[in-house]
């Protein structure tokens, strides 16, 4: 286990949306299907601005609430807004750090009292070369070191599959990849493109999450949850599953 992680505290959206939390749980058990052996997931996109890396780490933070030793890895170290989203006012170190040789990968792990079970790397600062960094050895020091740690779950936020070559790099650490699209915006071309880059990696794929779904419009959804929840708009984030389902099925 490791000593002396970094404490920091981040600001964290209001749990008060019944919507909201129920399509993370949801998200969590079809993951949890997917099989014991699924522990590092990979989540990434099509394209910037779909909602990713506000589902990586609300996934990571409700496995770590259900009791499990979860580890959330910023590993966007192209554009990330983790340390500017969550208002951390504290000077942090990440994985562009410990990538490069700056810290030792045991300086580069935080927590938050305030949510028992979750440990974060960060992303670090920007670096020009992400791709050289995720294929050098010190990466998989890295990640053998994670494995060690033995955690329930992991989850690997990443770049957008679509846009650069990162999450198809990280996939050689995954048990399986998670790709977001957003509902009414991420076309069928952008979507079979970002699909097959990740199948050429030969990686599991575990499904689609259909993010900012229009829940206001009418269906069974909407109202199911029309007596239990607010208007869910707390990130302008909706959760839905399309054309498959996160366990992959049809």
């Amino acid at each position: 286990m490791i000593e002396n992680k970094h404490k920091i505290t981040l600001t964290l959206a209001p749990d008060d949306d019944f919507r909201y939390s129920e399509a993370l749980r949801t998200l969590r058990t079809n993951l949890m299907f997917s099989g014991s052996r699924v522990k590092n997931i990979l989540i990434t996109s099509t394209s910037p601005n779909e909602g990713k890396s506000t589902i990586s780490f609300e996934l990571a933070r409700v496995f770590a609430e259900s009791g499990k030793r979860t580890l959330y890895v910023d590993c966007d170290i192209r554009t990330s807004e983790f340390i500017k989203v969550h208002q951390v006012n504290v000077k942090t170190v990440g994985l562009s750090q410990i990538l490069t040789g700056q810290v030792p990968i045991e300086d580069g792990f935080y927590t938050d009292d305030a949510i028992p079970n979750l440990d974060m790397i960060l992303a670090g600062p920007y670096s020009p070369n992400p791709t050289e960094l995720f294929e050098d050895e010190m990466c998989d020091r890295l990640f053998q070191f994670i494995k060690e740690e033995n955690y329930g779950i992991v989850i690997l936020d990443t770049a957008p599959v679509g846009t650069v070559i990162d999450a198809a790099i990280l996939t050689k650490y995954a048990d399986g990849a998670a790709l977001v699209a957003e509902s009414e915006v991420t076309s069928r071309r952008m979507f079979q493109r970002a699909k097959e880059q990740l199948d050429r990696t030969g990686v599991r794929f575990l499904g689609v999450i259909l993010n900012k779904v229009n829940m206001t419009k009418g269906g069974y959804y909407n109202s199911y949850y029309r007596k239990y929840g607010k208007k869910y708009d707390k990130y302008g984030y909706g959760y839905g599953y399309g054309p498959s389902d996160a366990s992959g099925k049809k």
